[in-house]
């Protein structure tokens, strides 16, 4: 039976770019190898940790939502704790209330990373205009 998951796991900040999107391309591969479906996926970049780890205060924090069976959680925790790349990690389990919050969280950033121009305030969208030369 599967399960649906949700993992977020942190890098060390250390990584150049490159390193960073290899190290996420092997867990999101090792999650297809492992017969499990990625949903969804979020690099939420560069941030400050809230306590240093291993005597660093920032780590690339990284998503999936991904869909497995039990067993396989197993494995993909133990890669984490493997790599060393990895500072930190977690992976819940998502229930049907955890899906539709997810869900709608995804639906309401794409209805506002697409044109914005309804949801500036209006004295911003003002100043805009204003630095315009008139036509």
């Amino acid at each position: 039976m599967t399960n649906r998951y949700e993992t977020v796991f942190i890098l060390t900040p250390v990584l150049s770019e490159d390193q960073t999107k290899e190290a996420v391309k092997k867990f999101k591969d090792l999650i297809k190898k492992g017969r499990g479906k990625v949903h969804h996926e979020e690099s939420w970049g560069m941030r400050k940790l809230a306590y240093p780890i291993q005597k660093k205060s920032t780590g690339f924090y990284h998503l999936f939502e991904f869909e497995s069976d039990a067993p396989f959680v197993d494995k993909l925790e133990t890669e984490y704790r493997r790599d060393e790349r990895v500072l930190r990690f977690m992976t819940v389990k998502m229930d049907k209330h955890h899906q539709a919050f997810a869900d709608r969280r995804r639906n309401k950033q794409s209805a506002t990373s697409g044109d914005d121009t309804a949801e500036r305030p209006a004295r911003r969208r003002k100043e805009e205009n204003a630095d315009q030369p008139n036509s």
